[in-house]
């Protein structure tokens, strides 16, 4: 039987791309995944999840991915929840399978795990089990597998911004290099990057303490 495992990468940060990707394998060659030592992408370290990375897509029946950039997002949530876009972009990635698989494990955003499974059916254009759950990413190798690719493409994605912008650290809020970075671009720019998401509350805060601190020097 042909299985999918689907995660993301990037679902929170302030900057850059949210990437998804699906991996396929024959249930019987799971093991392959679980010799490579497949986890969570979390848990692993970069340089760990390059050496799985190239492992994976060897081992795997097949995988694709999608990024979904900041304005994109932006764009999306004026009327859809992100766990609606990210639905939407999980069938695009099911649909686009040159091999249909039977069964697709997905690690689940929303509260009510079955709900997401419900979001995703509606973006599907042939039959398949959806199996929906928290955790999915620690408790599926498939799961893990496409974690750990998606990890890997978003990494990718945030050093070729670094490289052409400078050092903008992970983009997630608690990272003080991506605040450091958000905070001098919008005093130098009065404007935040194109590749900054713009609806996110930590994009927002910044504008109105950098703003709101100009106002004040102008007064005095």
């Amino acid at each position: 039987m042909l299985i999918a495992g689907v995660d993301e990468a990037g679902r929170g940060p302030a900057l850059g791309p949210m990437v998804l990707s699906v991996a396929t394998i024959d249930k019987k060659d799971e093991e392959k995944l679980k010799k490579i030592g497949v986890k969570d992408s979390k848990l692993l370290s970069p340089a760990e999840r390059e050496r799985q990375h190239k492992l994976i897509v060897k081992a795997v029946h097949e995988f694709k991915t999608t990024h979904i950039e900041a304005r994109e997002i932006d764009s999306l949530r004026d009327r859809q929840s992100l766990n609606e876009i990210e639905a939407m972009r999980i069938g695009y990635l099911l649909n686009n399978l040159k091999t249909r698989p039977e069964l697709v494990y997905v690690d689940a955003p929303d509260v009510v795990e079955a709900n997401f499974a419900k979001r995703i059916k509606k973006y599907i254009s042939f039959d398949i089990q959806i199996k929906s759950e928290h955790k999915a990413d620690v408790n599926y190798p498939i799961v893990s597998a496409a974690s750990i690719i998606a990890k890997v493409e978003r990494d990718a994605a945030i050093k070729k911004l670094c490289m052409r912008y400078g050092n903008l650290g992970s983009g997630y809020p608690h990272d003080p290099d991506t605040i450091a970075f958000l905070c001098n671009w919008v005093k130098k720019n009065r404007k935040l990057p194109d590749f900054a998401r713009k609806s996110w509350e930590t994009s927002k805060n910044i504008e109105d303490k950098v703003f709101q601190k100009k106002i004040g020097e102008w007064k005095e």
